[in-house]
C-alpha cells in the first residue's frame, strides 16, 4: 500500500499547487500601446477595430455606441491585475471620447498624443 499513499500524496501535491497559482481572467488583451494613437473627431470603428481587433464588449452610454476592451485577472488568494479602455463614438461615427484605466506600473506613462488639427 506504499506505492498507493504516494500517488495520493503526488496527485494531491498537483491538485493543491495548480489551485494556489490558479487565476480567473474575463476579458482578452489588447495592445495597450496603442491607447496614445487614438485621435478624438478622426478615428472610425473600422480604425479602432484595426488598432485594438474586435471590441470584448459593446453598448451605450448616453446615446453614443460603446466598445471596451477589457483585460482582467484575478489571483485565488489575492492580487488583481487589470486594465480596461472604453471608446465612445459619436453619432457621426468618430470618436467622440476614450478612458484608459490599468493598475499596472508599467502602463503609468501612458499618456494621450496632443491632437492634430483637423482641416
Amino acid at each position: 500500500m506504499k506505492g498507493g499513499r504516494g500517488v495520493v500524496v503526488a496527485v494531491f501535491s498537483l491538485v493543491l499547487g495548480v489551485a494556489l497559482s490558479a487565476c480567473v481572467s474575463v476579458g482578452k488583451p489588447f495592445p495597450v500601446e496603442q491607447v496614445p494613437n487614438i485621435q478624438i473627431g478622426r478615428h472610425t470603428p473600422a480604425d479602432i477595430e484595426r488598432m485594438f481587433g474586435k471590441p470584448w464588449r459593446t453598448g451605450m452610454e448616453d446615446g453614443e455606441t460603446t466598445w471596451q476592451y477589457g483585460d482582467y485577472k484575478r489571483g485565488l488568494f489575492g492580487g488583481t491585475k487589470t486594465r480596461d479602455l472604453v471608446v465612445r463614438f459619436a453619432p457621426n461615427g468618430v470618436v467622440s471620447s476614450y478612458s484608459f484605466n490599468s493598475d499596472q506600473p508599467e502602463d503609468s506613462n501612458i499618456k494621450p498624443k496632443p491632437a492634430e488639427p483637423i482641416f
